[in-house]
């Protein structure tokens, strides 16, 4: 039997979620509308975050972070998510990115790059699809050829989160093309690299805070130091580190759908119909109840799996992805029922159930689409 002390929130971790939830409602959810509808950066968001060190608190204490645990950088994500999904992505993102460096890096490197992390200086972004190579992402193009104590790196990198406003790309690139996956290599390429370029921000039925471009590296020469661990070990980095960050998608995904379920659950005891507030209607209150139900066993098997990310269990691929998977498919399931329970009004940009409708759709997609989860998940039964 599991011991279900090994992932309960402590109370340090309910002091953590009370922080998040007061600096995310009074710092961030303002702006929350303002970011989606111009599709801009969230500044101040990131200003906020930063100075309350809540922007990259994965970052171990040795390299000047915060030293949180898998459970509590879940915490941060799904508080801010709560209010503002595209604020949530940059802790989620910064962890992403850095991960393959604390997973696999030397300790120059982390030396080099968690630092700046931690301290604010810059975020990190993960650079894995290409156009070509989005689920089969072995199948990538992007090259490194070594040249003395250089590697020279040519290609593209599609669907990069914060992509541009982040200072370090973990980038994988072919290093032996007869080796297929055992030929991808990991590096780090920073936005001052004379090569590296950014495509026009896409345009996106949500998350549209966060700016998601390609990324193109031109002829991008790079100390060889900057390797992420051995040289064909690269991919092998990449599935371990989305091992670990599915998690945190879950809980972006929990943090929507409770967004969502807090602010319908307001509106329908407030709007009245027939004489009485319509929360009194058992059709509403079935609706409230699932919608509660699945949240709930969402955010457990969320915690679950952040327990087991911190201990590196076994059978954390599986739980990771189911996480993931369970997680995103119950935030649009909510986030559409909480626009059914606000009518015509959740139909509009006036209120903000419709934007958590578009923002949760991503989380069925991105770090590996739930086809690719429920793979995953089959070929890793326990």
């Amino acid at each position: 039997m599991p011991d279900f002390d090994l992932y309960r929130p402590s109370e340090e971790h309910d002091m953590l979620r009370e922080t998040v939830r007061s600096l995310a409602e009074a710092k961030i959810a303002p702006f929350a509308a303002a970011v989606d509808e111009e599709a801009r950066f969230p500044q101040e968001a990131l200003d906020a975050l930063v100075a309350a060190d809540l922007h990259a608190v994965h970052v171990p204490e040795e390299y000047g972070g915060a030293g949180a645990d898998a459970l509590a950088t879940v915490l941060v994500i799904e508080e801010v998510a709560r209010v503002c999904a595209s604020s949530s992505l940059i802790p989620a993102v910064n962890k992403l990115g850095s991960l393959p460096v604390i997973l696999s890096g030397s300790e120059e490197l982390k030396k080099k790059y968690l630092g700046p992390l931690a301290k604010g200086d810059a975020m990190f972004s993960y650079c894995l699809s290409e156009p070509d190579a989005g689920s089969d992402a072995a199948g990538m193009k992007t090259r490194a050829v070594r040249d003395g104590d250089f590697w020279v790196l040519n290609g593209v990198k599609r669907w990069i989160t914060n992509a541009g406003e982040s200072e370090f790309y973990t980038v994988m690139a072919v290093t032996d093309p007869e080796k297929r996956s055992k030929g991808i290599s990991a590096f780090v390429v920073e936005k001052s690299d004379e090569g590296v370029s950014f495509g026009a921000p896409e345009k996106k039925l949500g998350i549209k805070g966060s700016p998601t471009r390609e990324v193109y590296l031109d002829n991008v020469r790079i100390p060889a130091d900057r390797m992420i661990g051995a040289e064909g070990t690269g991919f092998a980095t990449a599935m371990k580190t989305l091992d670990h960050t599915r998690i945190t998608i879950a809980a972006q995904a929990l943090g929507i759908a409770q967004g969502a379920l807090d602010y319908a659950k307001g509106y329908v005891r407030e709007r009245r119909q027939f004489g009485k507030p319509i929360a009194d209607f058992q059709g509403v209150q079935f609706m409230l109840a699932d919608m509660a139900m699945k949240i709930e066993a969402a955010r457990q098997l969320t915690y679950a799996a952040a327990a087991k990310s911190e201990r590196g269990d076994r059978d954390l691929t599986f739980q990771g992805a189911a996480a993931k998977c369970f997680a995103s498919d119950v935030a649009m399931e909510v986030t559409t029922d909480a626009v059914q329970l606000l009518g015509g009004y959740g139909y509009t940009r006036d209120y903000p159930v419709e934007r958590m409708m578009r923002d949760a759709k991503i989380t069925q997609i991105y770090e590996g689409t739930n086809q690719v989860q429920r793979i995953v998940m089959a070929r890793n039964l326990p």
